[in-house]
C-alpha cells in the first residue's frame, strides 16, 4: 500500500468514527477523542509529504496567498478575520440562545439534560466549530508563509489552552469570554516578548514560564471553585 493510499484509509477511518459524535453521542472523553484525533490528523499529514520531507508551497500571487499577505488599510487580512471572528463570537455566547446553552452544557450536562436542553446537538456544534476554527487558523498560516511545512503549528494546541485558561476560562466548564481569552493571548505575547529581550535567558524559558504562570492559575481556579460551594 503506498503512502497516499494509506493517508486516505486513515482519512476514511477518521471521518466515518466522527469525533463530534464520539464525544456527543456516545459519552467518550472529550480530551481522550481530541488526543486520538489529532495524532490521526499529524499522521495523515506525514503520509501525504513523505515523512515531511515534501514541502507543498502556495503559488505567488494566487487568491490564497493573498489571503494571508495581504492587506486592507494597512490591516493584514489575518488580523481583519480574527476581530472579525471575535466580535462574531462575543455576540454568539453573550447574546444568543446557543451561548447560554453553551455554558449551561459545559457547567453541567446532566443539569442541562434536566432542564431539556440539547445537550448532544451542542456539543456536536461547538466541537464542529473549533474545528473549523482551528482548520482556518492553519489555512491562514500556510497562506502566509506560501508554504505547508510539517513542524509549524506542533505544540501550539498547548499555547491556546494556556491562552484560554489564564483568560478565565474554567477548565471544569460553565464560565468563560471571549475577551478573557484574548488577554490571555496578550498576557502570554507579553511575557514572551519580556523573555526574548532579556539576553541573559534562552527562548526555551517561554515554556517553563508559561508552564509554571498556568499552574498558578489552574490552581488558583481551584481554590476560587471551592470557595464559591462552600459558600
Amino acid at each position: 500500500m503506498s503512502h497516499r493510499q494509506a493517508a486516505q484509509a486513515l482519512t476514511t477511518a477518521v471521518g466515518s468514527s466522527s469525533p463530534c459524535f464520539l464525544i456527543a453521542r456516545a459519552g467518550m472523553a472529550p480530551f481522550i477523542v481530541t488526543l486520538a484525533t489529532l495524532l490521526a490528523a499529524r499522521g495523515i499529514l506525514l503520509a501525504f509529504t513523505d515523512e515531511g520531507a515534501t514541502t507543498y508551497l502556495v503559488p505567488k500571487g494566487s487568491a490564497f496567498a493573498e489571503l494571508g499577505q495581504g492587506s486592507i488599510w494597512g490591516f493584514g487580512h489575518p488580523i481583519l478575520i480574527a476581530l472579525v471572528l471575535f466580535g462574531g463570537g462575543g455576540l454568539l455566547l453573550q447574546r444568543t440562545s446557543f451561548g447560554q446553552t453553551l455554558f449551561a452544557v459545559g457547567g453541567s450536562s446532566d443539569a442541562a439534560t434536566l432542564m431539556g436542553l440539547p445537550v448532544a446537538r451542542t456539543k456536536i456544534l461547538v466541537y464542529t466549530l473549533s474545528g473549523l476554527l482551528a482548520g482556518l487558523a492553519g489555512a491562514l498560516n500556510a497562506a502566509r508563509l506560501s508554504s505547508g511545512v510539517t513542524i509549524i503549528g506542533v505544540g501550539m494546541e498547548l499555547d491556546a489552552i494556556s491562552a484560554v485558561v489564564i483568560g478565565g476560562t474554567l477548565l471544569i466548564g460553565g464560565a468563560g469570554s471571549i475577551s478573557g481569552t484574548l488577554w490571555g493571548v496578550l498576557l502570554l505575547a507579553v511575557i514572551q516578548n519580556l523573555i526574548n529581550q532579556i539576553g541573559s535567558l534562552n527562548s526555551s524559558y517561554q515554556s517553563v514560564v508559561s508552564g509554571g504562570f498556568l499552574i498558578v492559575v489552574v490552581v488558583a481556579q481551584r481554590y476560587l471553585a471551592r470557595s464559591r460551594r462552600t459558600t
